[in-house]
């Protein structure tokens, strides 16, 4: 991964509520000089929150720095992976929160990825009924996760059922922890960057099918040019719609079928990403059902095949199974299933007459086609 020193900046506006997404590299060394720069008050007890997989390589290097500053901050290690996301490691977080002293003035720092911020965020929102909040991603699919102040714990049943709006007070995104991701991590990370373009730039789709070799090689400019452009298309869909009136749905692209199977797989088999990779190439066959563009699945799965994303369902997963858990999914409502679906590239609508028939029968031709 190359050496770069352009710091990328964009804004998410909310009024005064407003907050920072910086993009460079060598930045986890700042926290502390952010932190004084934005007015966290030093004699605020500070919370980070990461997890086992990230703790020995990136905890240090943001404590010193807070520290360094004059805060004092305590450290809570989960377990890594989507099982983190439960009521009994938030419980267990908020009495971490509790015995480190935080208070209305305290902040809690998420540093990992999307798992880490969803858990952190939520037990920021929910002590004393909401305290300050900063996300430091260390992933690729966080860059989607991190922006928009959507955090959440899983019910058994469904994905991201308990949760809350709460935005952060910036986001950090340092490019070098990005170089001890897996490979499998890396891919599973850019299912959510082709998203922002399928849903807004097909431009930038294209230039992602251009770039898919260097994108893939974490080359720095590429890197921070795609994450850029990831989260300027998240940050402009949140700061027209927070709160997921109406325009914010259109970011769900490919999640309905998506948390379906991760809920079915128990969250230990599909990462996010290749899940909802799934997911988006069963919405471009529903495209299709609707008559709109009639190649648009085959070039969504060829785009995300590129990235060597999963585009079948495994076999072994029971229709019965993911159809039940689609019905518990936020995205059903008033008896019909609630899709987003793509016009084209770069364009999609949101339907609320989705047949249910339909749906089955996309998700049985992605399994019958699984060897494929």
């Amino acid at each position: 991964m190359a050496a770069s020193t352009e710091l990328r900046e964009l804004t998410v506006e909310l009024g005064e509520r407003s907050y920072p997404i910086l993009i460079g590299t060598d930045l986890l060394k700042r926290t502390g000089d952010l932190f004084l720069k934005r007015g966290f008050p030093v004699k605020a007890p500070v919370l980070l929150v990461t997890d086992s997989a990230v703790e020995h390589l990136y905890a240090s290097t943001v404590e010193e720095s807070l520290r360094q500053a004059g805060y004092n901050v305590t450290r809570a290690v989960v377990s890594s992976g989507e099982k983190s996301k439960s009521l009994g490691v938030f419980d267990d977080l908020i009495t971490a929160a509790l015995e480190a002293g935080l208070d209305r003035k305290s902040t809690v720092i998420a540093l990992g990825g999307g798992v880490v911020g969803d858990l952190a965020g939520f037990v920021a929102a929910a002590y004393m009924r909401g305290i300050r909040f900063v996300q430091i991603p260390t992933t690729i699919l966080a860059h989607d996760s991190s922006v928009g102040g959507k955090v959440a714990v899983n019910h058994r049943l469904a994905k991201n059922i308990i949760g809350a709006f709460h935005q952060p007070e910036f986001v950090l995104y340092d490019l070098d922890t990005l170089k001890s991701l897996p490979m499998r991590e890396v891919r599973a990370g850019y299912a959510e960057v082709i998203k922002h373009g399928l849903i807004w730039n097909e431009e930038f789709v294209n230039w992602c099918d251009e770039r898919a070799e260097q994108l893939l090689a974490l080359d720095s400019d590429s890197l921070g040019h795609a994450l850029y452009e990831g989260c300027k298309v998240k940050s402009i869909v949140v700061s027209r719609d927070e709160r997921e009136n109406d325009l914010r749905a259109i970011l769900n692209l490919g999640h309905t079928i998506g948390h379906a199977l991760e809920a079915v797989a128990g969250y230990n088999e599909l990462l996010h990403g290749e899940a909802i990779s799934i997911g988006m190439v069963g919405s471009a066959r529903l495209a299709e059902k609707f008559g709109y563009d009639p190649g648009i699945a085959e070039e969504t799965e060829r785009l995300f095949r590129k990235f060597g994303l999963p585009v079948r369902i495994p076999a072994h997963y029971a229709t019965d199974s993911i159809m039940e858990a689609m019905m518990h999914d936020k995205k059903f409502a008033e008896g019909k299933m609630v899709f987003v679906v793509p016009k084209a590239i770069g364009e999609v609508e949101i339907r609320g007459d989705v047949p249910v028939e339909w749906v089955r029968g996309i998700v049985e031709g992605l399994k019958e086609e699984s060897g494929k």
